[in-house]
């Protein structure tokens, strides 16, 4: 059962603003000493209001004017750097959790749901920064005048004092039990949210689809049940604070009535004037709004734990891979790749390659058939290091690959995949996607490598030009010859292409084909095909069945053989 709360795990950020939070204390504890002083004076100015003497009443109403004066001067200079520092700790979050996030694998990937995580990041890391504020600055600052201001009430009246708190324990365990609920809530609530972000983030991402399906409706009606079920979730908490509020105010009432009686007995008697009457309720006026801001802030505190607790869980998410302790980065490889008996499942029940030997020359080309499922795909994500064998080894130039950095490892190699992904920047940053500095010489020799040049000169702004969202202003070969040019331009000494023609028209297959040989030369090229003419190409074809090599060859080699790749061939290239 969870006893700690997720708050804790906030102090390592906030310890590293230490300065400025100690600026914002200092302020906030004048703040609470200068407003002692206000019952004081504002007791004085009863005093002699009631005399007549008005340059007395005059010299305590400018010492009270200048009381308020100090201490909105304290209120600015504790909300501007609890403000300052708060923000940096959202920074300091925000940054690390993305950071960590970076370091999961695909395997955490492939089940995640992008809105969630989206949500994560922004909206809920937001509102810990507002109730981070508010605890340092509001509720600190409230919570010391709770203290300090009844201690002043029992030495101006100690009998009043009792009577204005015999239903502040009664206060104390409602608030508690309202926070407490709220928490479950907001917990469901929040889930809901994640919810509905993460549906939006799939439609928008495939309105194509939907529009192309005709299933606007059925979105709309999706989307209709996620918010039904997130306006819930949100009015059970809202309910919640609509009868919590109303009962704290009741009691509060009760207890300022009864304050009056007992006040208005003890002047009866002789035991209290007045003016000390009048300062007393000044304190207890000063003391109302605290009260509530402790209460409405506990609330806060309590729904906002749920964020916390979503927030973190993502840092309690283990990589799959990680660098050895004593990895080393891989020095300039010529390109040899071998596979030793490598066995892999995604799911240790289901293996998809099953012993496989693959020894790979430097410079030669190498392509991977058949079917779906057969492991082809498999083959490089384990080069790749996406993933790791549960038995065997891979080697490049002789290196095992898990003794080295990821890092330096996929900085070697160049992958042109079937979808291109662009970013929204200019062409020249995503083709020099990955690097901070742009080296517009090399850039534009990748881009004539990948016959991307021409077309880029084409634009008023040249490699200047913003690509759209998803490279949505730009043609399936164009993007696809961008693609050739980020992954050359590097000089990778291995290069993949994962269906790198599959989805274009003949003429954008043929300047992608040619971008294709060029990129090609000097490498050790891992193709995944489905067309003939990227196949035959190749130096060696290997056939995959359900993860073992079956066959291996030429092109016109395998065809005499008659075997598995003449009637791959047959179903899948021939005309």
């Amino acid at each position: 059962m969870k006893t700690r709360s997720s708050y804790w795990n906030l102090i390592p950020f906030c310890k590293k603003q230490w300065p400025l939070y100690v600026k914002g204390w200092v302020c906030i504890l004048f703040y609470v000493v200068v407003t002692l002083l206000l019952p004081y004076s504002v007791g004085q100015v009863s005093k002699f209001v009631g005399t007549g003497n008005l340059p007395q009443v005059a010299h305590w109403l400018g010492l009270t004017t200048l009381v308020f004066l100090f201490r909105s001067i304290f209120q600015f200079g504790q909300t501007l750097w609890m403000i300052d520092a708060t923000q940096r700790v959202v920074y300091d979050l925000r940054r690390h959790i993305y950071s960590h996030l970076q370091k999961l694998g695909i395997d955490y990937y492939a089940t995640a749901q992008t809105g969630d995580l989206t949500y994560r990041l922004t909206e809920e890391i937001d509102r810990v920064g507002e109730i981070v504020n508010k605890l340092s600055h509001q509720f600190l600052s409230s919570a010391l005048q709770i203290i300090a201001i009844p201690i002043y009430m029992f030495y101006l009246n100690w009998q009043l004092t009792l009577a204005s708190l015999v239903v502040a324990p009664l206060m104390a365990w409602l608030v508690g039990a309202f926070g407490e609920k709220l928490l479950v809530l907001s917990r469901r609530s929040q889930s809901q949210m994640a919810n509905l972000a993460t549906l939006l983030t799939e439609v928008f991402g495939g309105i194509r689809v939907v529009q192309a399906f005709a299933a606007q409706n059925y979105e709309v009606e999706r989307f209709s049940q996620e918010a039904e079920n997130n306006r819930l979730a949100k009015f059970r908490a809202d309910r919640v604070r609509a009868f919590q509020y109303p009962v704290i105010g009741f009691l509060e009432a009760c207890s300022i009535m009864f304050l009056f009686f007992v006040g208005g007995w003890q002047i009866s008697q002789g035991n209290l004037t007045g003016p000390a009457f009048v300062a007393y309720l000044a304190g207890v006026a000063l003391l109302l709004h605290p009260i509530e801001l402790v209460t409405s802030q506990y609330n806060e505190f309590k729904q906002t734990e749920a964020s916390v607790e979503r927030v973190f869980d993502l840092l309690a998410i283990a990589p799959n891979l990680q660098d050895a302790s004593n990895a080393k980065p891989l020095p300039p490889i010529t390109g040899k790749v071998d596979f030793d008996r490598v066995s892999f499942g995604y799911e240790s029940d289901r293996p998809v390659l099953i012993s496989l030997d693959l020894k790979v020359n430097p410079g030669q080309v190498i392509a991977l058939v058949g079917h779906s499922g057969a492991g082809k795909s498999t083959i490089i994500n384990l080069l790749l290091r996406f993933y790791d064998p549960q038995k065997g080894q891979i080697f490049i130039d002789g290196i095992d690959i898990k003794e080295v950095t990821i890092e330096s490892l996929r900085h070697q190699i160049g992958v042109v995949p079937q979808d291109t992904l662009l970013f929204s920047g200019t062409i020249a940053q995503n083709i020099a996607y990955g690097q901070t500095e742009l080296d517009f010489e090399a850039i534009a020799r990748a881009a004539k490598i990948a016959n991307a040049h021409d077309f880029i000169n084409q634009f008023p702004q040249n490699y200047h030009t913003w690509v759209g969202e998803r490279g949505a202003n730009l043609s399936g070969g164009q993007r696809q010859r961008l693609a050739i040019a980020r992954a050359v331009l590097r000089n990778p000494r291995i290069l993949i292409l994962d269906e790198a023609t599959s989805a274009l028209d003949s003429e954008s297959e043929g300047l992608v084909q040619e971008a294709l040989e060029r990129a090609m030369e000097n490498r050790t090229v891992f193709i995944i095909a489905h067309r003939l003419s990227t196949v035959r190409r190749a130096d060696t074809i290997l056939v995959l069945e359900k993860g073992r090599i079956v066959e291996s060859g030429s092109h016109s080699q395998l065809l005499a053989q008659d075997g598995r790749y003449t009637q791959f061939y047959a179903r899948q290239f021939q005309e």
